[in-house]
């Protein structure tokens, strides 16, 4: 087992962790699209336009409400085909193949839009009405309302729903294995057929993911004792 999991060339050591580093590398570029997806959906949710909030909503109920994988496969398969038929229209003939990394970051981002999307939404509404008031008699415009009292509030309520959304993100990312993309699932899959050693090589999938995960909820735990650092105290005054 040492020996298949060394490093070098007789062993897969390296590789397992390059696999590693690319699945924390696409499920980083997932988040930050599905947040910037969310802010946006939230925002259509919340705002009185009956048309954004259907496109919002008609967005996370298909979304959620379809297997991770069918989203890829559709994205993965169809995406290429998409891209040609628009670059047909300005006169375009050629074959066009989209990167792994795009498509797997692309698929995986817009399934955790759908997420992010609700618990932006809920962290914008669980804020008190009272601080737009406040925002407001200050003569706040509406962007310095929202980024210096609406912003930092939302972020601190929204951290932990932020947090199960990553998590959720990096063990969709084993999903993406189907695109050909090289990470951990890939790398472990690969390496196990080469080598006839399913075990030793699924079970180091798994430290990795447990590896990854554990130094996740040690970061977010952080961030929302810092984030929260002298709310309870001003709660209780």
């Amino acid at each position: 087992m040492l020996e298949l999991l060394s490093f070098g060339d007789q062993g897969w050591g390296d590789e397992m962790l390059l696999a590693g580093l690319m699945t924390i590398l696409v499920s980083l570029s997932s988040v930050c699209l599905g947040l910037l997806i969310g802010v946006i959906l939230a925002s259509f949710k919340l705002s009185k336009s009956r048309i954004l909030k259907l496109i919002a909503e008609v967005y996370t109920t298909v979304v959620r409400g379809v297997p991770e994988l069918l989203v890829i496969y559709l994205l993965f398969f169809g995406g290429s085909s998409a891209v040609m038929y628009f670059a047909k229209m300005f006169g375009y003939d050629g074959y066009i193949e989209l990167n792994a990394f795009t498509i797997g970051t692309f698929a995986v981002g817009a399934i955790s839009g759908a997420y992010s999307t609700e618990v932006i939404r809920g962290a914008i509404l669980a804020v008190p009405k009272g601080q737009f008031e406040v925002g407001e008699t200050l003569g706040m415009s509406k962007f310095q309302m929202n980024l210096r009292i609406i912003f930092p509030q939302v972020a601190r309520l929204a951290l932990p729903g932020i947090g199960n959304v990553w998590q959720i993100t990096l063990k969709d990312t084993s999903l993406i294995s189907v695109t050909a993309l090289v990470e951990i699932m890939r790398q472990a899959k690969v390496a196990a057929a080469s080598e006839h050693e399913p075990f030793v090589f699924y079970t180091t999938a798994i430290v990795l993911y447990l590896l990854i995960t554990t130094g996740s909820n040690k970061f977010f735990n952080r961030a929302e004792k810092k984030f929260s650092k002298g709310f309870v105290i001003e709660e209780s005054t």
